[in-house]
């Protein structure tokens, strides 16, 4: 890891985890656009978009890359950039991974304005789940969070410490900066009566800890697991998730135990500042994901119902938008046929012709297939 002498830029090696990324820019000043979650690296969110608390500010992960080192699968090193392979530079900002080996890339970094990030996490019981989807569809209000909200998290799920037979919501707000701005935005939040909340200002490094996306929360096992992308949350539909979320609960209580139903929803602002054409991640005027995921424990006969589960509740978000095309965030994906190609690389003729002509000239014979592929052998 190695920072430009003007304090614009850094390289990371291709391999480089969050966790490693975000204290060592942070320990000397400085912040960057990365995925969300310790348990991913810098690289590789990049190549399909990247998600992230500070992409209200900065745009995703992949909109700050300035430069990458790239094995090709002719063993070719080539560098891909705006000034060199830019039509390449094009498809691996949201298509990456289709195309070669980043052994290395250059990112901008920014100035740490700020001291502190603050936290504020509630438990609420699940009656109130329509006041707490009412508030956050006014506090997003289709795209205008605050850029300095960077994300707010949220879980649907058992907590056995609290209720065994009553799935509880669970949301977590991260801040850039300090309680007294923070708790302003949050005052509707707070007038929702919790079980339980729990905040604080830690440096950004710590935030991952706060919210529960530090490298402890990794789980290396076997999901089910299927994704959406939406601009608003249906009311009406997350209580119909929520009843059909605690019936299969009852069903398949061995599934149960790790059950989620996840909601996502970042600033939007620095991802819209971006032209869309200009990389090829295509969800642009998307603003939430939310997705169901579930451990199937191995040697069990469970993966039937767990694959049920994740398509059904998949299916129950996108009936609660019935005017939008499904959405698949690439990252996201879990290689079930009803993912359409389209829906990942976008609906745009032109988005997936583009990638194709550019796969014939990079990867000709497709070597680079493993994961949501543009062409499938």
């Amino acid at each position: 890891m190695d920072i430009a002498r003007d304090g614009k830029s850094a390289w990371f090696q291709g391999g480089a985890y969050a966790y490693e990324v975000i204290p060592f820019l942070w320990d000397r000043g400085y912040v960057a656009s990365t995925g969300s979650n310790q348990c991913v690296g810098l690289t590789g969110p990049a190549l399909g978009g990247g998600h992230g608390r500070y992409e209200g500010l900065y745009g995703l992960a992949g909109d700050n890359i300035i430069e990458m080192k790239v094995v090709l699968a002719d063993g070719s090193n080539i560098t891909v950039s705006d000034k060199s392979n830019k039509d390449l530079f094009w498809a691996m900002r949201g298509a990456g991974h289709n195309f070669g080996i980043v052994t290395n890339l250059k990112i901008k970094i920014y100035p740490a304005k700020i001291k502190t990030w603050h936290y504020h996490n509630y438990y609420w019981r699940q009656d109130k789940l329509e006041i707490v989807f009412r508030e956050l569809n006014k506090l997003q209000d289709d795209g205008k969070t605050p850029p300095l909200l960077g994300v707010v998290f949220g879980q649907i799920y058992i907590d056995p410490s609290i209720r065994r037979d009553e799935a509880i919501l669970w949301f977590t707000f991260a801040y850039a900066g300090p309680a007294s701005e923070a708790e302003k935005i949050l005052r509707p939040f707070n007038a929702i009566d919790a079980i339980k909340d729990e905040m604080g200002d830690v440096p950004y490094p710590e935030i991952p800890v706060r919210q529960n996306t530090d490298i402890s929360n990794c789980i290396s096992a076997r999901f089910s697991l299927a994704s959406v992308m939406l601009q608003t949350w249906n009311i009406t539909t997350e209580r119909a998730l929520y009843n059909h979320f605690m019936r299969n609960v009852a069903l398949y209580p061995d599934l149960a135990v790790t059950a989620r139903l996840y909601y996502e929803g970042y600033a939007h602002q620095g991802v819209q500042a971006v032209d869309s054409a200009s990389t090829a991640y295509p969800h642009r005027d998307e603003y939430h994901i939310a997705f169901f995921a579930t451990v199937v424990p191995e040697g069990s006969n469970l993966l039937g119902p767990a694959e049920k589960w994740a398509r059904e509740a998949r299916d129950m978000w996108y009936a609660g938008a019935p005017t939008r095309k499904p959405a698949t965030y690439v990252n996201y994906a879990s290689g079930n046929k009803y993912e359409s190609l389209k829906s990942i690389y976008g609906y745009e003729s032109w988005r997936l012709a583009r990638l194709r002509k550019l796969k014939a000239k990079y990867d000709p014979d497709n070597r680079f297939r493993f994961y949501v592929p543009i062409l499938s052998d």
